[in-house]
């Protein structure tokens, strides 16, 4: 069993790769096959370009996210007791 070759592309073609992502509404798949790109490295590539694009998270950001994920618990958490509380007052008929 041989070795796998993986084909080097150059950043000018991933670059030019993303530009056509980005301007066409064609699946993924199909652009990757017209391009003679694997669908998962492209998609791969559009991944690491949209995680260059973002950034990242000053601290009043962190701080709000810290409270809607608290929050987000606190909320599942009700909503569990209630569902509970709801089904012991439909058996008991209360």
């Amino acid at each position: 069993m041989g070795k796998t070759k993986y084909a080097k592309h150059s950043a000018e073609f991933r670059a030019e790769a993303l530009r056509v992502v980005r301007d066409s509404t064609a699946p993924l798949a199909r652009t990757a096959r017209e391009l003679g790109v694997n669908e998962n490295t492209l998609r791969l590539w559009v991944k690491d370009a949209r995680a260059d694009e973002d950034p990242p998270l000053n601290e009043d950001e962190r701080a709000e996210l810290r409270r809607l994920r608290q929050q987000v618990r606190t909320l599942r958490m009700e909503r569990e007791i209630l569902k509970k509380a709801a089904a012991f007052f439909a058996k008991h008929g209360g």
